[in-house]
């Protein structure tokens, strides 16, 4: 028997003129729009693409209501961040615990998210990308150079200082590898090993949330705008 589709989860973030949908269970998995229902198009549109991640996490995506139905758990209030096009809210879920099989899942999650935007940019070498609206948007280098740059902001978001990579190290390989280890400490509250004074730091599920959600909105990015 076939199993039965679910409706999916989803949290809205609404700013003054663009919305987010995010899969509550499917972290990464968030698209946006100017209303909530583009927003949530966009999100089911993508879907097929979410489901590459999930398989390269040992995961499959559950299916989905041939109507495409989701039920809308929270709607959160967005800001500039929002408007400026980045989620920028924690949704309520991500201030529970993240432990056991839960935190195994979210990690393999994370982790499948980095290699697709590692394979889209290897994919694109050699490649130009096309440009947007009035000439915009980053070139491949550029563009892995802001992803590397976001990510070593994320790190400092969970709490950690960047350390200098080991010699012939990969640097986005270093990155990754702390805030690995650095979501391993919060998680099991452990000192981490080069701390930052960070404010209000992020809870363990938002990084997580938000450092995927990145990842794959400039690998699809990228897999958009690749030419030849």
């Amino acid at each position: 028997m076939a199993a039965r589709a679910k409706r999916l989860r989803v949290y809205l973030e609404r700013g003054d003129k663009r919305t987010f949908a995010g899969a509550l269970d499917w972290p990464g998995w968030s698209r946006s729009g100017r209303s909530d229902e583009e927003a949530i198009r966009a999100l089911l549109d993508c879907a097929p693409r979410y489901a590459k991640v999930a398989k390269r996490a040992g995961l499959a995506l559950d299916p989905l209501p041939k109507d495409g139905g989701v039920e809308i758990v929270q709607a959160l209030k967005g800001g500039a961040g929002t408007d400026f096009g980045v989620p920028s809210v924690e949704p309520a879920q991500d201030k529970r615990p993240l432990t056991g099989k839960d935190l195994e899942r979210h990690r393999a999650l994370l982790m499948a998210s980095w290699r697709a935007f590692d394979a889209a940019a290897k994919a694109a070498k050699g490649k130009t990308l096309r440009l947007g609206p009035r000439g915009g948007g980053r070139n491949l280098a550029r563009m892995t150079g802001h992803v590397l740059e976001a990510e070593v902001a994320y790190l400092g978001a969970l709490g950690s200082r960047l350390s200098k990579p080991g010699r012939g190290q990969d640097e986005m390989a270093h990155v990754r590898k702390l805030a690995l280890e650095t979501l391993q400490a919060v998680v099991d509250k452990e000192p981490i090993a080069n701390p930052r004074n960070t404010k209000n730091p992020w809870k363990p599920r938002y990084f997580v949330r938000r450092s995927a959600w990145h990842a794959l909105d400039h690998a699809w990015e990228i897999e958009d705008r690749a030419e030849g």
